[in-house]
């Protein structure tokens, strides 16, 4: 018997095939990549998780920079950009770029490596359920590739300003990002189907079917008020409501307004000061030249948070089922508005590494403008929106509409 793995957008049931190397299964329903299958194996990759855990201690304890201003030296590093923010007394902007850029891709790096060594070592530890758990709930807001992309922008818009000298710690970040976008593909249901092929977990679908777990993906008989397998609450089987998202939708919408109308930073120099908004930097990258940088910028800042408050008002307004194929077009612009959550924070990295970039006493400096936390706010709220909006209602709907079709021909 095959173990059998459900789609988590449209709660179809399939076996789970052995694949080929570079091989991906994907859901014959609504077309979602279930699981694919690399050219690593688990140890190349527990080797290459201890390489990441490594590299981003080096990234973190190396400077990024030093600019040079008439005589005047900084040297920037990450953590120190987040402590003269909290010196400055911009404590929510300070707390919510050191979690999503440094605590919690801490985090998901050191629990993905011990489940990993537990799995090497064949010795799962008693709550390697509550583990994969935190490791579920903290991945979506692990953000270093989105900061790197930020160090590169922030870097761009001082190089005019001060001379710049590049430090081993910008290169460890540019690796970090890489390391950390292929070591989350690892995510928790992924290493539970690794434990289960290791022979260390109850195979999924061995014990009947007709409930899913949603921490580890373990299909199950229902009836439970646990997980069988991970102990994870076995609640309603459907997460969030309309009202819910909407109500989450309403809040970043209001958010949204500050975040453009007020600056995001003020900039003081000996010329003079000015207020700089998040459209207004993006035209001053491109006046610059550097107008890949400003289109960048534009998407991630602009574009994104725009176009993920349209997408999901969207798929709540049209709820109506209309067969398959448009189905499956709602299930692929959900994928998308969950794959582009996070870089809208690209903006809010950037003024804080400017902060502590142009901090020149008597000569230049930079604050950070009130519109910077509404817009980590906007980040944090359509992200929460996307996450409980559930895109199995949608096929729930069509499924109970072919139902009642095949019903009334009958």
């Amino acid at each position: 018997m095959r173990p059998l793995i459900a789609c988590p957008h449209c709660d179809t049931l399939h076996q789970r095939l052995f694949l080929e190397v570079r091989g991906q299964a994907a859901c014959r329903c609504c077309d979602t990549v279930l699981y694919r299958r690399g050219i690593f194996s688990l140890n190349q990759w527990l080797a290459l998780a201890w390489t990441t855990l490594l590299v981003f201690a080096l990234a973190q304890g190396f400077p990024l920079a030093v600019l040079s201003v008439q005589g005047l030296d900084i040297t920037l590093t990450f953590w120190g950009a987040l402590r003269l923010c909290w010196d400055r007394g911009y404590y929510g902007v300070s707390v919510m770029t050191g979690l999503v850029g440094f605590w919690i891709p801490l985090l998901q790096i050191v629990l993905t490596l011990w489940v990993m060594q537990a799995i090497v070592r064949r010795r799962l530890p008693p709550d390697m359920g509550r583990t994969l758990r935190w490791l579920a709930r903290l991945a979506p807001w692990s953000m270093a590739p989105v900061l790197v992309l930020g160090v590169l922008v922030a870097v761009v818009k001082v190089a005019g300003m001060a001379r710049l000298q590049i430090q081993p710690g910008l290169l460890g970040f540019f690796a970090l990002s890489f390391l950390l976008s292929g070591l989350s593909r690892w995510d928790a249901q992924a290493l539970w189907r690794e434990a289960e092929d290791a022979g260390m977990a109850p195979m999924s679908g061995a014990q009947g079917a007709g409930a899913v777990c949603e921490s580890c993906g373990y299909v199950q008989a229902p009836g439970g008020r646990r997980c069988r397998r991970c102990a994870a609450s076995m609640g309603p089987h459907r997460h969030g409501t309309a009202p819910e998202v909407w109500a989450l939708l309403l809040a970043a919408t209001i958010f949204y307004i500050p975040a453009n109308v007020l600056p995001i930073m003020r900039v003081q120099t000996l010329l003079g000061s000015s207020n700089h908004t998040i459209l207004g930097g993006v035209i001053e990258l491109w006046r610059m030249g550097s107008w890949d940088l400003a289109v960048i910028v534009f998407v991630a800042s602009v574009l994104v948070p725009v176009t993920k408050l349209l997408a999901l008002s969207f798929l709540l307004l049209r709820t109506e089922p209309r067969g398959g194929r448009i189905q499956r077009q709602r299930t692929r612009l959900y994928a998308v508005v969950e794959f582009i959550g996070q870089w809208s924070m690209l903006d809010v990295f950037v003024v804080v590494l400017m902060v502590a970039m142009v901090n020149f006493p008597g000569l230049s400096r930079i604050d950070v403008g009130p519109a910077a936390l509404n817009f980590g706010a906007v980040v944090v709220l359509t992200m929460w929106a996307a996450m409980r909006y559930d895109p199995r209602l949608g096929w729930d709907r069509l499924r109970a509409a072919n139902v009642r079709e095949k019903n009334h021909d009958d």
